[in-house]
């Protein structure tokens, strides 16, 4: 099995243009090249979720090799630049069963085996004038209203248009229209769902397209605010407000993330009612290798949280396996990491976090419940050498719910990106 999503390339004219322009003159032609670099990242993870309770699949268990190469041209010479870039994706099944499938890490026959390889390309065309880039076709976007999911072999990757502009001294704009997605264990392009964890919505209810504009300003040293708008077509409207701050305190750096989501339903309300308002607050404090944080995370009104099905809501009690956003559920992070460079041990870290909440409402009853789940990692990445920025990671979580099934969690990782020019 060897597939490439077809609808992954932009549209003629632009791939035609992009070109046409490289190769219009010498020196347009060496800035193309010339200012190209490539790189390969290799992902090796073994996944291993087993659910303590409930009906159906007790285990998910498989181990998988994932493949990224990104190529990206420089631009044309000239007041209008025009570029190219390529993303090749590659999955292979190192293990898996029937009956353990499911871990997102490779696609699913419909006979119940996971496939042995999967694998896609996506292009991507760009034009850029002084400081404003547009771009069309593939993107994995890092944005407070979309978040692609990059936790397995592959990334989820959005198609659709994206312009950034950094015009102004300290300003950078975000805008554009996602219209198909393609998940992290596939090869097909797909329309845009809302998610429905746990009920929480109507379920498969899909969307023409997301419609996204933002603006992150750092207004003073150390302080960066934030606000996007999205709208997800016919299904749900949403304004993100963000505050991050950073300053040394004492021998230390104080920091803070502080985060307003407000959804509605939007349009012909095709998902039925969304209404949500998400507050999320994290402080932290380091000094000497240690970190210490403090989280809450807030949700009211008469739903749960609403985001893209398969990618990441950007909550800071999103976490390993849960994202702790059912409607009135109030949820409270307390999280340590350590750097093990004073210990002479440079590149080896620890993490651990624990998150609580009460008061979620269960869908379909009139039902309230809690849940918690703890999170442990310790990365290594190799400092020097042939292997440098080698990293392993070694993850562990478990997660316990009044209303959800509960489950023990490990990941092993292994990653390595190699440039390659």
């Amino acid at each position: 099995m060897f597939a490439a999503s077809r609808q992954a390339f932009p549209p003629a004219h632009l791939l035609s243009l992009a070109i046409a322009a490289s190769l219009a003159a010498p020196l347009a032609q060496a800035a193309f090249v010339e200012d190209s670099s490539a790189s390969l990242t290799a992902t090796n993870i073994y996944f291993n979720r087993d659910f303590r309770e409930g009906d159906g699949q007790n285990k998910r268990e498989e181990w998988g090799q994932g493949f990224r190469l990104d190529v990206q041209s420089g631009f044309t010479e000239g007041t209008v630049g025009f570029g190219l870039d390529a993303m090749g994706l590659l999955g292979i099944k190192l293990d898996s069963g029937k009956g353990r499938t499911g871990t997102d890490l490779l696609p699913v026959h419909d006979d119940g085996r996971s496939a042995d390889e999967f694998s896609r390309l996506g292009m991507t065309a760009k034009v850029k004038v002084s400081a404003t880039e547009f771009r069309y076709g593939s993107h994995v976007p890092e944005l407070p209203v979309v978040k692609a999911s990059d936790s397995r072999l592959l990334p989820q990757v959005f198609e659709g248009g994206l312009l950034t502009s950094s015009e102004l001294e300290g300003l950078t704009f975000t805008g554009g229209r996602l219209d198909k997605v393609i998940d992290r264990a596939s090869t097909n392009e797909e329309d845009l769902v809302l998610n429905s964890k746990n009920r929480r919505f109507a379920a498969s209810i899909s969307a023409d397209h997301l419609d996204l504009a933002g603006v992150d300003y750092k207004f003073a040293p150390g302080f960066t605010g934030r606000y996007y708008f999205a709208d997800l077509d016919d299904i749900y409207r949403q304004h993100f407000f963000g505050l991050l701050s950073s300053h040394k305190v004492g021998a230390g750096t104080l920091s803070s993330d502080l985060r307003l989501i407000l959804s509605k339903d939007s349009g012909a309300s095709k998902a039925g009612k969304v209404d949500n308002r998400a507050i999320n607050a994290m402080v932290s404090y380091g000094i000497s290798g240690h970190k210490f944080g403090l989280g809450f995370q807030d949700m009211s009104g008469d739903t749960g949280f609403a985001y893209i099905d398969g990618s990441d809501p950007f909550l800071i009690n999103f976490v390993q396996i849960n994202d702790f956003a059912n409607a009135d559920q109030r949820s409270w992070q307390a999280r340590y990491d350590y750097s093990f460079a004073s210990f002479g041990l440079p590149g080896l870290s620890f993490m651990t976090r624990y998150i609580t909440s009460d008061d979620a409402r269960v869908a379909g009853s009139n039902q309230r419940g809690g849940e918690w789940e703890r999170d442990i990692e310790l990365k290594y990445v190799v400092q020097s050498g042939p292997l440098k920025d080698l990293y392993i990671r070694a993850r562990n979580a478990s997660f316990r719910s009044d209303f959800a099934r509960d489950a023990d969690e490990n990941r092993i990782i292994v990653g390595y990106s190699l440039p390659i020019w």
